[in-house]
């Protein structure tokens, strides 16, 4: 008697601890999760006084993410555009360097499934040419075919490095759980769950945002430039260019006359809308077709909006490339700005900017970039500005440039498209300037993240795009919640009728084990979707059969005419083994996917991972501390009900 005093005493002893364990992580599992129960209750009028509060983007960073499936958002692929990146790296290009690339691009267009890279090979090879005069290499390996593997190389550490940048700036665009992964050696995929503007997102992911500040050439080198160009324009215009010549009629009010594009530069028509037709000036359009399509805006060179496809079309025809210098880009204004004609009409005018090829100072400089309203007491007041701050090596390039070209033009370009071209006044000694030229406070806010972000090594295509609605995400909720209720459902009714009182225990943890994986999400800020609550449903499978091991262990040892309390016992202990084994293999697929998989299997190893960690939590552990307390309680069973 007293014997089984003592192993009841310590059987109580053991089964505080366990209670007092249970109740921690059910604690902290209620905790976790009441912020998501507080968030799915909020109507969208409480959500929008939350966040004028400043409260709502702290409660969300406590809740259960949704997946793109689930909410809606946008899946991107992007891919490197490799014949780009790789004209932006050539040095010293020339004629005969042009001449190859054009030959390169032709076969690229007819067959875009190859690779870029080895068709540059092939085409060197077939022309005798050596790639080491345009592509110096660092281990001054000079054949082609090592000059090719270095650009490869170079290929594949942008694109890793635009997978970084693209990261930092969706960071600072502020989505939740972004899924971001590098897809072989040129592409990323990208997926934003739950954001508002799509295009927005896109235009931050997109854009290059490779900030530079340039010279401006000045009047006598840009007119000799229009001059080679108006000469160029009449060679590649068939005959007289009579077909100008019978559309431009005399006009008293106006020098300006519309004709078409094809008219101007004796083409077919191709049946685009910005094909149809131009201004031109009709007093200079015989003798300088090119040179007609502009206009004087003072200190700058005006192009009519409705002329930009064809000055753009002229500026990369093959014949016009060949005459510029190679120490010459000719650039156009980010916006349009409107002005008055004589006859009082309004007409939309690009700036056209002739500028170094190489730039003054470039955005790798740039330490601090601040969006932000001009102050009443500048110039700029009320305008969208971003004001910019250079670190220790830009404030001294900045100074000498500055200092070097007083009363000369500065062209700062974004993503060659020139924002403003201020007269440089004097010295800047102290590292700052500002961008101006925005539409909106919202669009100086985008380029102030894609500024501090750094700008892409390559440019970037959006090959790729599917928007995922809303109310699509909602549906799947919807089915997901539905599929794992109508499972539950049918596991809870199975066990009840063949296990008896036994089967409800095993309900009981089953419940417990999808609460703690919800908790687990929450906390982790992980993201569940739609994968991920087949996970779940996997795991109560997994959680039922663990059950269904202890319990035959358990009714064997009962029929072999066993007590209750040794019954318990034992069949726990038998089934012990085995729960491992086939937890752990698992439990091993789960991390291996979790590592290596991607959008859909990650999600779904995220929470088949931690259902097995809960499983045995809650089926094992939780489950026997009920059958113990029972079996070894005051009034202990006589009689298993299993």
């Amino acid at each position: 008697m007293k014997q089984n005093m003592e192993v009841r005493s310590g059987m109580s002893k053991n089964l505080i601890w366990r209670y007092l364990i249970i109740a921690v992580v059910l604690g902290w599992a209620i905790y976790s999760l009441i912020p998501t129960l507080q968030y799915e209750r909020l109507s969208d009028k409480e959500k929008t006084a939350l966040e004028e509060e400043g409260k709502l983007v702290d409660l969300e960073s406590r809740i259960i993410k949704r997946g793109l499936d689930l909410q809606g958002g946008m899946h991107l692929i992007l891919e490197v555009n490799v014949p780009q990146f790789v004209r932006k790296i050539a040095d010293h290009q020339s004629r005969a360097y042009y001449d190859y690339m054009e030959k390169v691009d032709a076969l690229y267009a007819r067959d875009p499934e190859e690779d870029y890279l080895d068709m540059m090979l092939e085409t060197a090879n077939a022309d005798s040419l050596r790639l080491s005069r345009y592509f110096p290499s660092e281990d001054r390996k000079t054949d082609n075919r090592s000059v090719v593997e270095n650009l490869r190389k170079e290929c594949e550490q942008a694109v890793v490095r635009a997978e970084e940048i693209i990261r930092n700036r969706i960071d600072q665009f502020g989505v939740a759980e972004p899924v971001i992964q590098l897809v072989g050696n040129k592409r990323i995929i990208v997926e934003l769950a739950g954001i508002d503007d799509p295009q927005r997102a896109k235009d931050i992911i997109h854009n290059t945002a490779l900030l530079e500040f340039v010279l401006l050439k000045d009047a006598d080198y840009t007119q000799d430039i229009i001059n080679r160009i108006d000469a160029a324009v009449k060679r590649i215009t068939p005959g007289d260019i009579s077909a100008l010549d019978t559309a431009v009629v005399s006009n008293k009010k106006s020098s300006d006359k519309e004709i078409s594009v094809s008219e101007l530069l004796g083409l077919e028509e191709d049946g685009t809308a910005s094909d149809s037709s131009v201004l031109v000036d009709e007093n200079l359009a015989l003798d300088k077709p090119f040179s007609a399509l502009l206009r004087n805006l003072g200190w700058d060179i005006g192009v009519p909006a409705e002329n930009y496809y064809a000055v753009n079309k002229i500026l990369n025809d093959p014949e016009v490339v060949r005459i510029l210098p190679n120490d010459l880009r000719i650039l156009f204004s980010g916006k349009t700005q409107s002005m008055q004609t004589t006859e009082g009409k309004s007409v939309a005018f690009y700036t056209l900017y002739f500028v170094n090829r190489e730039a003054g100072l470039t955005g790798e400089v740039v330490k601090e970039a601040k969006a932000e309203l001009g102050s009443v007491s500048s110039e700029k007041m009320g305008q969208p500005i971003v004001n910019v701050r250079m670190d220790a090596e830009g404030t001294k390039t900045w100074a000498r440039l500055t200092g070097a070209n007083v009363d000369k033009r500065l062209a700062i370009v974004l993503d060659n498209k020139v924002q403003m071209a201020p007269r440089i006044e004097n010295k800047i000694p102290n590292g700052r300037t500002l961008i101006e030229g925005f539409a909106n406070l919202q669009e100086a806010q985008d380029i102030e993240i894609v500024l501090k972000a750094g700008a892409l090594p390559a440019p970037i295509d959006i090959i790729e795009e599917r928007t995922v609605g809303a109310s699509l995400g909602a549906d799947s909720v919807q089915r997901g919640v539905k599929s794992a209720l109508i499972g539950l459902s049918l596991v809870a009714l199975f066990i009840i009728i063949y296990y008896q009182g036994a089967g409800i225990i095993a309900i009981v943890t089953l419940i417990l084990n999808i609460f703690f994986v919800l908790s687990i999400l929450a906390s982790l800020r992980a993201t569940l979707t739609l994968p991920g609550i087949a996970g779940l449903v996997l795991t109560m499978g997994m959680a039922v059969d663990a059950n269904v091991l202890i319990f035959e262990r358990i009714r064997e040892e009962y029929l072999k005419g066993k007590t209750v309390r040794s019954s318990v016992e034992n069949g726990y202990s038998r089934a012990l083994i085995t729960i491992m084994d086939a937890n752990l293999t698992t439990l091993i697929t789960a991390l291996v996917l979790w590592q290596y998989g991607s959008g859909p299997i990650r999600g779904f190893a995220v929470v088949l991972f931690w259902g097995i960690i809960f499983n045995f939590v809650s089926g094992y552990f939780i489950s026997r501390t009920i059958f113990v307390s029972f079996t070894h309680g005051k009034k202990p069973l006589n009689k298993l009900s299993i």
